[in-house]
């Protein structure tokens, strides 16, 4: 992380930029949830994560040698995001197995994404930009700098809110829930 990070970090504030990306996803997932399109609806959502992880790196800081003075490949925020955010590695990985469809979506090739896989996105980067928000409120140690609003319509239930609100605490990060194995094994499963 480089010094200055640290510095917002220890003073307790989230910086603007942050803030002002905080609010463009939230704006970008209620334009998403009002799209009838699947491939716009696919491809917004998709926008709006890419600018909560860019939230989290404002905040966060630059991963460490990222200031060496080497020449480095430009890598997208899902490949540094972990680096910044360990915590929300999984979703890194979940958004950027998603990006291939966002760039056909955009493209407007019919079919790039299904309603159900935008559906399914939106709530996805919903529920990203909540945990985002929590994890910059918790670093920023002042509840006033960072407004958690009203969910957006990407819920479908209070039920799927309620979850989000508190979830359990008591499952290890990277826990597998019950289910068929994935793999080469999966011919068992079809009895």
């Amino acid at each position: 992380m480089d010094l200055a990070a640290g510095a917002r970090r220890r003073q307790g504030t989230v910086p603007r930029p942050a803030m002002e990306l905080l609010a463009q996803a939230e704006a970008g997932l209620q334009e998403a949830s009002e799209m009838e399109s699947a491939n716009g609806r696919f491809a917004t959502a998709h926008l709006a994560a890419l600018r909560t992880a860019a939230a989290v790196l404002a905040a966060r800081g630059r991963p460490e040698g990222a200031s060496d003075g080497c020449r480095r490949r430009i890598r997208s925020a899902w490949e540094v995001l972990p680096e910044v955010a360990p915590e929300l590695t999984e979703w890194s990985v979940l958004f950027a197995a998603r990006a291939q469809t966002r760039a056909r979506a955009e493209a407007g090739l019919p079919g790039a994404a299904s309603m159900r896989e935008a559906e399914d996105l939106l709530r996805d980067a919903g529920m990203f930009l909540r945990i985002s928000q929590r994890i910059l409120l918790s670093d920023s140690r002042q509840l006033g700098d960072l407004r958690l609003s009203d969910p957006e319509p990407a819920f479908r239930d209070a039920e799927e809110r309620a979850a989000l609100e508190s979830p359990p605490l008591d499952i290890p990060l990277g826990h597998t829930p019950p289910g068929p194995p994935l793999g080469d094994d999966d011919d068992e499963w079809d009895e």
